[in-house]
């Protein structure tokens, strides 16, 4: 468990940076622009690369140093991040260059993401993995409680060039504590002797196609973040056109998530969740679903209802993503989870961009409150209907060739 816990710092400290760049530049644009199709437009430039590239990376995870990525992807941010600090110093940027610096750094995420992901259950002993991913739920509560209120001090303090030179130092942090620590590879059993990245992403596809309760899982969560997005993405439009427009609410409410991530976390990772995973899921979206039509109907004057809300939801969504990973993990194969992990988050990423294509000329028509009812209710009406599937609630009966008896499942 040392092993996580160093892996578990260094992520922390990339992730804090990375929260507190995304923040200064989400609420630069809500400042500047005022407008939700600015707003979308931004989050369907950082979702794109992850759709398109994100099959291709999954092989490279699969077959490279998963430390060395990670390591490279923090320095290629931080150059990223050196960039608009300039563009910042100079008063030369534009918004393109936002959209141009969002793709780059999408990219990078990408390809991090995935190798931590796939590189959890090489420290972790199985039987830590649900508890251990609730910890790592812990760790986005934590980021989400702290980066919001650091960038909204920060940006009151500074300006826009010292806020994102944060990532700097938080990244710098980061490599130095990856790069004494050792991340074995996974064992051979699905990747071909001779590398062939198309070959393995086909591999990855059929390896899904023929194991109907991870089909539908991928298929699930997809659906969920096509009617969950908005209800993030346009959470700095609904503070100014409904709270006051004051940037400390929004660090509020995004702390109050935070704190309800923490929450949480620490109570999946004390309590480790139902029997079967994908109950102690389901119950954490219900959750959600429920508080997030409540956010709908939040006026200024009961402000601190929508951080009750924003809380709740915190709590749900830690208890919904935890036993996901942990299911992962210990089911696919442990060479074939870099593919898995790159076509759910390309599948998650593609149905968030086509959600937030509709949603900027939908919020002009309908405005940004009925977003939180449509969204909460889809949301409730997609897990009513995982509960009657059969190959869903029956996903953790299914094992790999390195748990059970050899065989593959394609």
């Amino acid at each position: 468990m040392k092993k996580f816990f160093v892996l578990w710092a260094s992520q922390a400290a990339s992730q804090f940076g990375s929260s507190i760049v995304n923040f200064a530049l989400v609420w630069y644009l809500t400042r500047e622009t005022g407008s939700a199709t600015i707003l979308a437009t931004a989050t369907i430039a950082a979702l794109l690369p992850g759709v398109i590239l994100g099959p291709f990376i999954g092989p490279f995870i699969d077959r490279w140093d998963r430390k060395k990525i990670m390591i490279f992807a923090d320095l290629i941010a931080t150059l990223l991040t050196v960039f608009l600090i300039i563009l910042f110093t100079t008063h030369t940027l534009q918004i393109w260059h936002i959209y141009l610096v969002i793709i780059a750094r999408s990219i990078t995420e990408s390809f991090q993401g995935l190798a931590l992901s796939a590189s959890i259950p090489m420290v972790v002993p199985e039987k830590y993995l649900p508890k251990v991913n609730g910890f790592n739920q812990t760790l986005r509560g934590l980021i989400t409680i702290v980066s919001p209120a650091a960038g909204a001090f920060l940006m009151d303090m500074l300006p826009m060039q010292g806020v994102v030179s944060v990532d700097v130092i938080t990244a710098v942090i980061a490599v130095g504590c990856l790069i004494p620590l050792v991340i074995p590879r996974p064992p051979r059993t699905t990747l071909s002797v001779k590398p062939n990245i198309i070959g393995d992403m086909v591999q990855g596809f059929r390896y899904i196609a023929s194991w109907r309760g991870l089909l539908y899982l991928i298929i699930w969560v997809a659906l969920l973040n096509f009617f969950g997005a908005p209800t993030h993405t346009l959470v700095p439009l609904f503070v100014k056109q409904y709270l006051g427009g004051d940037v400390l609410k929004l660090g509020w409410l995004q702390t109050a998530t935070g704190a309800g991530f923490i929450a949480g976390g620490l109570l999946i990772g004390a309590w480790g969740g139902f029997k079967r995973g994908i109950v102690t899921c389901f119950a954490g979206v219900i959750l959600q679903s429920i508080v997030r039509v409540a956010f709908g109907f939040v006026t200024d004057e009961f402000y601190w209802c929508g951080v009750a809300i924003w809380f709740i939801t915190g709590v749900g969504g830690a208890i919904a993503w935890a036993p996901i990973h942990a299911i992962i993990q210990s089911t696919v194969a442990r060479d074939m989870q870099g593919r898995v992990y790159s076509v759910l988050y390309s599948s998650i990423q593609a149905m968030m961009t086509l959600s937030l294509a509709v949603t900027g000329p939908v919020v002009d028509l309908i405005g940004v409150r009925a977003i939180y009812v449509i969204g909460g209710a889809g949301i409730l009406l997609m897990t009513i209907a995982g509960f009657f599937s059969r190959d869903l609630m029956n996903l953790e009966d299914k094992k790999t060739e390195d748990q059970t008896t050899g065989k593959t499942l394609f």
